[in-house]
Parts: C-alpha cells; structure tokens; sequence
C-alpha cells in the first residue's frame, strides 16, 4: 500500500510532464515551421547544385533615363514629280465632210470580214465628199452554201439599186465547209471541190466586170489556226487568177496581217505606223485598227478608179455662195492698182531668149523608176556588172 507522500507526487509528475511535452511540441512546431522558410528560401536549382551557388550581387538601381532630346521639326522636301510618259501624237483624222449629191458609190459586199471593211473605207472617206461607202454584208454567208445565201441571185439586184462606180468583194472566211448545191456534195479539200469553187469564183466576179464595172477583189488574211491560214493561201490563189482573167483587180493584203515568216500575228502596225492590237482574242475577226488597215490596202486602188471625185478637198460652188461674194468688202482704194507695162518683145528683161510655151512639151512622158514600182510594180533592170544583174554576156564580147 503507497504512503500518502507518494501519492502527492504521482499528480505533479504528471502536470510536470505535460507542460514538459507541450512545451517540447511548441519547439517543435517552430523549428519545422523555420526549417521549412529555410528551405524555401534555400531551393537551389540544378545549376546551382553543380557549380555551386553565385555570390551574392549588389542589388541593381536603375540609372536615371538621360534627359530627351528636343526633336526638331521636320522639313518637307519637295518630291520630285513623276516622270512624264512620252505621247506620240497622231494625227488628227479629218472631220466628216457633208456628202454631195452627185457623190460616186462604193459598194462593199462579202461576209463579216467585208462589213468590217466597210467600216474602214467609211473612215478612209470620212472627208471626202464625193465618195459615199454602202456596204451589205451577211455574217456567215459565202460562195459554198448557196442554200443558206445565194450571193449569185442576190448580186445583180444590189446592182440595180446602189448602182455602184466601185464593186469591193471581201468573202472566203466561210467557205472552208462541205459544198452543197448544183447537185453537189463534196468535201473540202478535194479536186473537185476546188474546181468547182474555181467556177463560182469566176461566175461571181462576172457578174460585176459585165457591166463595166471596176472590181476590186480583197484577198483573205493570216488567221489564229494555222491549218486555216494554209487553206487561205490556196483561196487567195483562185481569187486572184479568176478575177484577174474577168478584168478585175485583186488587191493583196497577206503582208499586212502576218510576220516576216507569213505567220499570223495579233499585233502589228497601224495606218500611221504605231503598234496596236489588229486581231481579237478568236483568232479570225478584226479589230477597229485592224479593219482601218485592209481599207487602207483599197482606199488607194478605189481613189485611183474614182478619180477627181475622191479627192478629200473637193469643193461646191452653189449660187447662193456665189452670191455672196458680191458681198465682199471694198478694197482700201477705189482707183485699180495699175502695173508697168512689159514689152513682150524683150524678153531679155526676165533673163531668158524665148517665151514661155514656145516649145512643145515631148509627146510622151518617160515614167520615172518609183512610178514604175508604184503603178505597175515593174522594177528597173539591174546595172550592168551588179550581183543581181542576171542579163547573160555575149561570150564573144567577154572574150
């Protein structure tokens, strides 16, 4: 049995001892709260880990930023203007003139390509005033398809009516089709195709140079398919061997549409020797510039045919403007302005021994060289001795 002295210690013991471990848990908790804020701030990364961590830097102060510079205005300079784009001046094209009542026809018949040189010799004429351009054009007809548009029934009454001093026949583009008619059904491209094309050709042309009617026949261009400007070539051959055999003219215009090589070309050289688009994006048809040219290659046949009355200044003198030139002002001095007179008998006086026409002019003109060229296309013989002087030696002269 315990003493009561000893029962009195166990409580103390057991209140010393709680404090104790309380106390040792409140050390606890802030070493390991300590501990912890060490090893935060302590984190060393693997860097660090390897090399070593860096010696402690003095903390960076920013200098002050150096005071700002006073920007100055800005002069504007004066920007030099673009350069100028040099524009070639064409000339003017004359002004319509008021057509005349007497005025001389044209007459231009053919399928699309023959409206489209309507069009230009309209142009080419605009200024003169005795010429007028009637055109009849069907779109797709031709010489093959008398069943679609017969131009040989049709011909002879556009005659009548327009009564044309000039016939200009632009067709062909058509005709490269199977021919149908007078018992007729044959391939292009055959022999007898083109003996009987040959045959329509000739009747066509007649029907004009019968009644003494200048003909001008205009060949067919370079078109975009190459297999179509082969079969042209061909064409343009039976043109000018059947019209020419019935007194017409036929008028070649190849060289204008094509290159150095006869290709077809979509761009060339206009009326006034500018470059510009001559053909449309088909290949076939032409363009305003380009229609100009082919009546260029017939304005200067047709002014040759028409004559005086094809001149583009050409004047009318009616009644009513003659009478006005009784209205003119009066001269400065009534009294008529006399001259000295000269004896004709002395013609030492001029410098000469004879009167002007008091010889005869020669009874023929010799044509010079370039009116050779331009007229007849005949050109002058070689000199003698030249690289193209082809003319053979006598042998016995050489010797």
């Amino acid at each position: 049995m315990k003493s009561p002295r000893a029962c009195e210690k166990v409580p103390f013991a057991r209140a010393f001892l709680a404090s104790f471990l309380a106390v040792c848990f409140t050390l606890s908790c802030l070493v390991s709260a300590a501990e912890a804020q060490q090893r935060v701030e302590q984190r060393r990364s693997l860097l660090e880990m390897l090399f070593g961590r860096p010696a402690s830097q003095p903390e960076y102060i920013p200098e002050a930023p150096p005071p700002r510079r006073t920007q100055r205005p800005r002069v504007k300079r004066s920007t030099p203007p673009p350069p100028q784009k040099t524009v070639v001046a064409r000339p003017e094209e004359p002004a319509p003139a008021e057509k005349l009542d007497s005025a001389k026809k044209v007459l231009v018949i053919g399928d699309f390509l023959a409206s489209g040189l309507g069009d230009g010799l309209a142009d080419a004429f605009a200024a003169s005033p005795g010429v007028v351009i009637e055109t009849h054009g069907n779109v797709a007809s031709g010489l093959v398809r008398q069943d679609y548009y017969d131009w040989q029934k049709q011909l002879p009454q556009m005659l009548d009516e327009a009564n044309p001093a000039v016939v200009v026949i632009m067709i062909g583009a058509n005709d490269r089709q199977q021919m149908v008619g007078d018992q007729l059904n044959e391939k292009f491209g055959s022999d007898v195709w083109f003996i009987a094309y040959e045959a329509r050709v000739l009747a066509f042309a007649k029907i004009v140079t019968s009644r003494h009617i200048p003909l001008l026949w205009v060949g067919l261009p370079t078109f975009g398919s190459p297999s179509m400007t082969a079969d042209c070539v061909k064409l343009n051959q039976i043109y000018q061997s059947q019209v020419e055999s019935v007194g017409g003219e036929f008028i070649d215009i190849w060289d204008g549409f094509a290159d150095e090589n006869g290709k077809f070309i979509v761009t060339g050289s206009d009326v006034n020797g500018q470059q510009v688009r001559l053909r449309t994006a088909d290949g076939v048809n032409l363009t305003a510039p380009g229609r100009r040219k082919v009546a260029f290659y017939v304005e200067k046949p047709a002014r040759r045919l028409l004559g005086d009355q094809a001149s583009p200044d050409i004047t009318r003198l009616d009644t009513d403007k003659a009478g006005d030139l009784a209205g003119l002002p009066p001269s400065e001095t009534n009294q008529p302005q006399r001259t000295q007179p000269i004896s004709l008998s002395d013609p030492d006086l001029d410098g000469g021994a004879e009167l002007l026409g008091a010889k005869a002019a020669p009874a023929t003109v010799t044509s010079s060289p370039r009116d050779l060229l331009v007229e007849k296309g005949q050109t002058a013989p070689a000199p003698a001795g030249r690289v193209d002087d082809y003319r053979l030696l006598d042998t016995k002269t050489a010797h």
